[in-house]
Protein backbone atom coordinates (compact mmCIF):
# COMPACT_ATOMS: atom_id res chain seq x y z
CA UNK A 1 0.00 0.00 0.00
CA UNK A 2 2.79 2.40 0.85
CA UNK A 3 4.21 1.79 -2.62
CA UNK A 4 1.19 2.67 -4.22
CA UNK A 5 1.26 5.96 -2.32
CA UNK A 6 4.52 6.89 -2.59
CA UNK A 7 4.71 8.45 -6.32
CA UNK A 8 2.00 11.22 -4.85
CA UNK A 9 4.48 13.45 -3.08
CA UNK A 10 6.88 13.44 -5.94
CA UNK A 11 3.94 14.05 -8.46
CA UNK A 12 3.09 17.08 -5.85
CA UNK A 13 7.14 18.14 -5.71
CA UNK A 14 7.51 18.10 -9.42
CA UNK A 15 4.26 20.43 -10.14
CA UNK A 16 5.12 22.88 -7.20
CA UNK A 17 8.55 23.12 -9.53
CA UNK A 18 6.80 23.57 -12.78
CA UNK A 19 4.78 26.10 -10.98
CA UNK A 20 7.81 28.13 -9.48
CA UNK A 21 9.36 27.75 -13.06
CA UNK A 22 6.72 29.25 -14.71
CA UNK A 23 6.80 32.29 -12.13
CA UNK A 24 10.11 32.46 -12.67
CA UNK A 25 9.41 33.07 -16.19
CA UNK A 26 6.77 35.78 -15.85
CA UNK A 27 8.20 37.39 -12.40
CA UNK A 28 9.87 40.14 -14.75
CA UNK A 29 6.15 40.84 -16.48
CA UNK A 30 4.76 40.57 -13.23
CA UNK A 31 6.98 43.39 -11.64
CA UNK A 32 6.95 45.97 -14.36
CA UNK A 33 3.06 45.36 -14.46
CA UNK A 34 2.73 46.00 -10.18
CA UNK A 35 5.49 48.83 -10.83
CA UNK A 36 4.17 50.80 -13.41
CA UNK A 37 0.86 50.13 -13.59
CA UNK A 38 -0.93 48.36 -10.58
CA UNK A 39 0.97 50.51 -8.22
CA UNK A 40 -0.11 53.47 -10.31
CA UNK A 41 -3.74 52.56 -10.46
CA UNK A 42 -4.17 51.71 -6.76
CA UNK A 43 -2.74 55.31 -5.89
CA UNK A 44 -4.78 56.90 -8.21
CA UNK A 45 -8.23 55.13 -6.84
CA UNK A 46 -6.47 56.10 -3.52
CA UNK A 47 -6.11 59.81 -3.93
CA UNK A 48 -9.11 60.49 -5.42
CA UNK A 49 -10.67 60.42 -2.00
CA UNK A 50 -8.04 62.62 -1.12
CA UNK A 51 -7.51 66.30 -1.08
CA UNK A 52 -4.28 66.39 -1.93
CA UNK A 53 -1.61 69.48 -3.51
CA UNK A 54 1.37 67.73 -3.18
CA UNK A 55 2.77 69.34 -0.57
CA UNK A 56 0.48 68.68 2.68
CA UNK A 57 -0.28 65.23 3.78
CA UNK A 58 -3.87 63.78 2.09
CA UNK A 59 -7.01 64.04 3.81
CA UNK A 60 -9.80 62.27 3.33
CA UNK A 61 -12.63 64.24 1.49
CA UNK A 62 -14.69 61.72 0.06
CA UNK A 63 -16.85 61.49 -2.70
CA UNK A 64 -16.35 65.39 -3.22
CA UNK A 65 -13.49 64.88 -6.02
CA UNK A 66 -16.28 63.15 -7.60
CA UNK A 67 -18.93 65.41 -7.27
CA UNK A 68 -16.48 68.12 -8.51
CA UNK A 69 -15.70 66.82 -11.68
CA UNK A 70 -18.85 65.05 -12.66
CA UNK A 71 -21.08 67.62 -11.71
CA UNK A 72 -19.37 71.21 -11.11
CA UNK A 73 -16.55 71.33 -13.07
CA UNK A 74 -17.10 73.71 -15.77
CA UNK A 75 -14.35 72.57 -18.77
CA UNK A 76 -15.20 68.82 -18.39
CA UNK A 77 -18.11 68.62 -20.98
CA UNK A 78 -16.07 69.97 -23.43
CA UNK A 79 -13.15 68.10 -23.02
CA UNK A 80 -14.84 65.04 -22.89
CA UNK A 81 -17.03 65.71 -26.08
CA UNK A 82 -13.68 66.81 -27.56
CA UNK A 83 -12.14 63.78 -26.45
CA UNK A 84 -15.06 61.65 -27.84
CA UNK A 85 -15.14 63.42 -31.05
CA UNK A 86 -11.83 62.38 -31.99
CA UNK A 87 -11.90 59.31 -30.92
CA UNK A 88 -14.88 58.78 -33.77
CA UNK A 89 -13.03 61.09 -36.04
CA UNK A 90 -9.98 60.10 -36.59
CA UNK A 91 -10.02 56.76 -35.35
CA UNK A 92 -12.33 55.82 -38.45
CA UNK A 93 -10.42 57.77 -41.02
CA UNK A 94 -7.02 56.75 -40.15
CA UNK A 95 -7.82 53.14 -40.08
CA UNK A 96 -9.87 54.21 -43.78
CA UNK A 97 -6.66 55.88 -45.35
CA UNK A 98 -4.08 53.47 -43.75
CA UNK A 99 -5.87 50.26 -45.29
CA UNK A 100 -6.36 52.43 -48.37
CA UNK A 101 -2.54 53.68 -48.69
CA UNK A 102 -1.82 50.14 -48.26
CA UNK A 103 -3.84 48.66 -50.48
CA UNK A 104 -2.51 51.15 -53.35
CA UNK A 105 0.88 50.44 -52.54
CA UNK A 106 0.48 46.89 -52.78
CA UNK A 107 -1.04 47.30 -56.01
CA UNK A 108 1.26 49.19 -57.86
CA UNK A 109 3.68 47.70 -60.42
CA UNK A 110 6.68 49.98 -59.78
CA UNK A 111 7.29 52.81 -57.38
CA UNK A 112 6.11 50.64 -54.24
CA UNK A 113 9.71 51.21 -52.31
CA UNK A 114 9.07 55.22 -53.08
CA UNK A 115 5.86 55.71 -51.97
CA UNK A 116 6.43 53.58 -49.06
CA UNK A 117 9.04 55.59 -47.67
CA UNK A 118 7.29 58.74 -48.41
CA UNK A 119 4.18 57.65 -46.67
CA UNK A 120 6.25 56.07 -43.78
CA UNK A 121 8.42 58.86 -43.03
CA UNK A 122 6.32 61.75 -42.00
CA UNK A 123 5.37 59.25 -38.76
CA UNK A 124 9.16 59.17 -37.72
CA UNK A 125 8.82 62.56 -37.21
CA UNK A 126 8.84 63.52 -33.17
CA UNK A 127 4.82 65.25 -32.36
CA UNK A 128 6.09 68.35 -31.11
CA UNK A 129 8.06 68.93 -34.69
CA UNK A 130 5.76 67.64 -36.21
CA UNK A 131 2.90 70.02 -34.64
CA UNK A 132 5.19 72.93 -35.27
CA UNK A 133 5.50 72.39 -38.95
CA UNK A 134 1.91 71.48 -39.25
CA UNK A 135 0.82 74.84 -37.83
CA UNK A 136 3.10 76.72 -40.17
CA UNK A 137 1.74 75.09 -43.10
CA UNK A 138 -1.65 75.62 -41.96
CA UNK A 139 -1.05 79.55 -41.06
CA UNK A 140 -4.32 81.53 -41.89
CA UNK A 141 -1.57 84.44 -42.97
CA UNK A 142 1.55 83.32 -44.43
CA UNK A 143 0.73 79.60 -44.44
CA UNK A 144 1.81 78.14 -47.81
CA UNK A 145 -1.30 76.13 -48.03
CA UNK A 146 -3.67 79.38 -47.65
CA UNK A 147 -1.23 80.46 -50.23
CA UNK A 148 -1.83 77.72 -52.88
CA UNK A 149 -5.93 77.74 -51.87
CA UNK A 150 -5.81 81.50 -52.74
CA UNK A 151 -4.03 81.35 -55.91
CA UNK A 152 -6.39 79.42 -57.46
CA UNK A 153 -9.51 81.52 -56.00
CA UNK A 154 -10.06 79.80 -52.58
CA UNK A 155 -10.42 81.37 -49.64
CA UNK A 156 -8.68 79.28 -46.84
CA UNK A 157 -10.16 78.73 -43.60
CA UNK A 158 -8.69 79.91 -40.51
CA UNK A 159 -7.82 76.32 -39.52
CA UNK A 160 -6.23 75.56 -36.09
CA UNK A 161 -7.51 79.68 -35.42
CA UNK A 162 -10.90 78.87 -36.14
CA UNK A 163 -12.95 76.39 -33.10
CA UNK A 164 -15.04 74.79 -36.11
CA UNK A 165 -11.50 74.09 -37.73
CA UNK A 166 -9.28 73.17 -35.07
CA UNK A 167 -10.13 69.44 -34.52
CA UNK A 168 -10.30 68.74 -38.46
CA UNK A 169 -7.00 70.18 -38.58
CA UNK A 170 -6.01 67.95 -36.17
CA UNK A 171 -7.38 64.91 -38.12
CA UNK A 172 -5.31 66.12 -40.86
CA UNK A 173 -2.35 66.25 -38.96
CA UNK A 174 -3.16 62.43 -37.85
CA UNK A 175 -3.41 61.53 -41.30
CA UNK A 176 -0.51 62.64 -42.63
CA UNK A 177 1.20 60.43 -40.18
CA UNK A 178 -0.24 57.18 -40.96
CA UNK A 179 2.75 55.32 -41.68
CA UNK A 180 2.30 53.07 -38.77
CA UNK A 181 -0.80 51.77 -39.98
CA UNK A 182 0.36 51.63 -43.79
CA UNK A 183 2.88 49.34 -42.47
CA UNK A 184 0.50 46.92 -40.20
CA UNK A 185 -1.92 47.11 -43.49
CA UNK A 186 0.92 46.17 -46.07
CA UNK A 187 1.86 42.99 -43.99
CA UNK A 188 -1.35 41.92 -43.47
CA UNK A 189 -2.77 42.87 -47.26
CA UNK A 190 0.69 40.50 -48.43
CA UNK A 191 -0.18 37.56 -46.09
CA UNK A 192 -3.43 37.04 -48.07
CA UNK A 193 -3.40 33.49 -49.61
CA UNK A 194 -2.90 34.41 -53.51
CA UNK A 195 -5.14 31.37 -54.14
CA UNK A 196 -8.30 32.79 -52.69
CA UNK A 197 -7.72 35.80 -55.19
CA UNK A 198 -7.73 33.51 -57.96
CA UNK A 199 -10.47 31.43 -57.13
CA UNK A 200 -12.61 34.25 -56.51
CA UNK A 201 -11.22 35.75 -59.81
CA UNK A 202 -12.59 32.29 -61.97
CA UNK A 203 -16.04 32.66 -59.58
CA UNK A 204 -16.62 35.69 -61.88
CA UNK A 205 -15.89 38.12 -58.86
CA UNK A 206 -14.57 41.85 -59.80
CA UNK A 207 -11.81 44.25 -57.91
CA UNK A 208 -14.70 44.46 -55.08
CA UNK A 209 -15.95 41.52 -54.75
CA UNK A 210 -12.68 40.15 -53.87
CA UNK A 211 -12.09 42.53 -51.72
CA UNK A 212 -15.23 41.69 -50.18
CA UNK A 213 -15.41 37.94 -49.64
CA UNK A 214 -11.54 37.77 -49.87
CA UNK A 215 -9.41 40.60 -48.32
CA UNK A 216 -11.74 41.88 -45.70
CA UNK A 217 -12.41 38.33 -43.65
CA UNK A 218 -8.40 38.16 -43.80
CA UNK A 219 -7.30 41.20 -42.20
CA UNK A 220 -10.84 41.89 -39.85
CA UNK A 221 -8.41 40.87 -37.01
CA UNK A 222 -5.89 43.75 -38.22
CA UNK A 223 -8.55 45.98 -38.38
CA UNK A 224 -10.45 45.30 -34.97
CA UNK A 225 -6.64 46.17 -33.59
CA UNK A 226 -5.69 49.24 -35.18
CA UNK A 227 -9.29 50.01 -34.15
CA UNK A 228 -8.58 49.11 -30.73
CA UNK A 229 -4.91 50.66 -30.33
CA UNK A 230 -6.30 53.58 -31.57
CA UNK A 231 -9.10 54.47 -29.77
CA UNK A 232 -6.67 53.86 -26.57
CA UNK A 233 -3.94 56.47 -28.12
CA UNK A 234 -6.96 58.85 -28.99
CA UNK A 235 -7.82 58.51 -25.50
CA UNK A 236 -4.66 60.06 -24.19
CA UNK A 237 -4.16 62.33 -26.86
CA UNK A 238 -2.42 65.43 -25.72
CA UNK A 239 0.92 66.69 -26.91
CA UNK A 240 -0.16 67.58 -30.14
CA UNK A 241 -3.74 69.60 -29.32
CA UNK A 242 -2.16 71.41 -27.06
CA UNK A 243 1.04 72.23 -29.29
CA UNK A 244 -1.11 73.32 -31.88
CA UNK A 245 -3.45 75.35 -29.61
CA UNK A 246 -0.40 77.40 -28.03
CA UNK A 247 1.18 77.71 -31.07
CA UNK A 248 -1.99 79.29 -33.14
CA UNK A 249 -2.67 81.43 -30.00
CA UNK A 250 0.31 83.59 -30.61
CA UNK A 251 1.18 83.30 -26.83
CA UNK A 252 4.81 83.26 -25.95
CA UNK A 253 5.84 80.26 -23.81
CA UNK A 254 8.67 80.26 -21.29
CA UNK A 255 9.27 79.75 -17.96
CA UNK A 256 7.12 79.89 -15.50
CA UNK A 257 4.34 80.83 -17.84
CA UNK A 258 1.09 79.03 -17.01
CA UNK A 259 -1.42 78.91 -19.94
CA UNK A 260 -4.55 77.36 -20.17
CA UNK A 261 -5.05 74.75 -22.75
CA UNK A 262 -7.55 74.27 -25.39
CA UNK A 263 -7.24 77.32 -28.17
CA UNK A 264 -9.55 78.27 -29.90
CA UNK A 265 -12.73 78.87 -27.27
CA UNK A 266 -11.51 74.90 -25.63
CA UNK A 267 -12.05 73.18 -29.26
CA UNK A 268 -8.90 71.58 -29.04
CA UNK A 269 -9.12 70.75 -25.30
CA UNK A 270 -9.16 67.61 -24.20
CA UNK A 271 -9.46 64.94 -21.14
CA UNK A 272 -5.82 64.30 -21.03
CA UNK A 273 -5.12 68.05 -20.71
CA UNK A 274 -7.59 68.55 -18.39
CA UNK A 275 -5.92 66.45 -15.99
CA UNK A 276 -2.58 67.60 -16.25
CA UNK A 277 -3.76 71.09 -15.64
CA UNK A 278 -5.73 69.93 -12.62
CA UNK A 279 -2.79 68.26 -11.08
CA UNK A 280 0.16 70.11 -12.03
CA UNK A 281 -1.35 73.52 -12.89
CA UNK A 282 -4.07 73.48 -9.96
CA UNK A 283 -1.91 71.44 -7.65
CA UNK A 284 -5.48 69.70 -7.36
CA UNK A 285 -4.30 66.32 -7.37
CA UNK A 286 -7.13 64.86 -5.81
CA UNK A 287 -9.56 66.02 -8.46
CA UNK A 288 -7.49 64.87 -11.43
CA UNK A 289 -7.06 61.32 -9.85
CA UNK A 290 -10.57 61.26 -9.94
CA UNK A 291 -10.89 62.66 -13.74
CA UNK A 292 -7.82 59.98 -14.50
CA UNK A 293 -10.53 57.36 -13.46
CA UNK A 294 -13.45 58.60 -15.69
CA UNK A 295 -11.31 58.39 -18.28
CA UNK A 296 -9.79 54.97 -17.82
CA UNK A 297 -13.89 53.23 -17.10
CA UNK A 298 -14.41 55.52 -20.43
CA UNK A 299 -11.68 53.66 -22.65
CA UNK A 300 -12.15 49.97 -20.80
CA UNK A 301 -15.94 50.20 -21.75
CA UNK A 302 -15.48 51.48 -25.50
CA UNK A 303 -12.39 48.96 -25.88
CA UNK A 304 -14.83 45.97 -24.04
CA UNK A 305 -17.31 47.24 -26.60
CA UNK A 306 -15.02 46.85 -29.85
CA UNK A 307 -13.61 42.97 -28.23
CA UNK A 308 -16.69 42.00 -28.66
CA UNK A 309 -17.29 39.93 -31.80
CA UNK A 310 -21.08 40.83 -32.39
CA UNK A 311 -19.49 44.60 -32.86
CA UNK A 312 -19.22 43.99 -36.41
CA UNK A 313 -15.45 43.72 -37.27
CA UNK A 314 -15.42 39.96 -36.34
CA UNK A 315 -18.01 37.26 -37.55
CA UNK A 316 -20.04 35.62 -35.37
CA UNK A 317 -19.04 32.04 -34.64
CA UNK A 318 -21.29 29.27 -36.10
Amino acid sequence: MAATLSPAPELRRKHRRERLRILGFLSPWLVGFSVFFGYPLIATVYFSFMHYNQIEQPAFVGLRNWKYVLTQMPLFGPALWNTLWLVAVMVALRVAFGLGVGLLITRIKSGAGFFRTAFYLPYLAPPVAATVAFVFLLNPASGPVNEILGAVGIRGPEWFNDPAWAKPSLVLLSLWGIGDLMVIFMAALLDVPKEQYEAAELDGAGAWGKFRYVTWPSITPIVLFAVVTGVVQTMQYYTQALVAGKLASGVSIGPGSVIQPGYPDHSTLTVPQLIYSLGFQNFNTGAACALSLVLFAIAMAVTTLLMRKRAGLLPADD
